[in-house]
C-alpha cells in the first residue's frame, strides 16, 4: 500500500468532489478515508488514498491534482504519508 494525503481548499462550489474523485478513479487511485466541511463558504476536504494500483507515478499525480485544483479554483496538495506525517508531527 502506498498512502497519500490530499487536502483541498478553497471558495466552495458544485462539482469539486466529483472532479477529485473522478481523476483519481480514472487513475486507480483508491480513496481510503474522506472528510469533508464547508466553513462560512469555504470548502475543506482531507483525503487519504492509496496510490499503489495507479496508472500514473507519484509526481505526475501531483502535478495533475495541482493543475486540476486550478482549472477548479481550488488549492490541491498531494503528499505522501509519511511526509505529512513527519510534517505535522508536533
Amino acid at each position: 500500500m502506498n498512502k497519500a494525503i490530499i487536502t483541498v481548499v478553497g471558495q466552495d462550489t458544485v462539482g469539486i468532489i466529483a472532479r477529485v474523485c473522478t481523476y483519481l478513479s480514472q487513475h486507480r487511485v483508491n480513496v481510503l478515508d474522506i472528510s469533508q466541511t464547508i466553513i462560512d463558504g469555504f470548502f475543506n476536504m482531507m483525503m487519504i488514498v492509496d496510490y499503489a494500483d495507479s496508472d500514473k507515478e507519484f509526481g505526475t499525480i501531483v502535478t495533475d491534482l495541482d493543475s486540476l485544483g486550478e482549472e477548479i479554483g481550488v488549492r490541491i496538495r498531494c503528499q505522501r504519508e509519511e511526509i505529512f506525517t513527519k510534517m505535522h508531527r508536533v
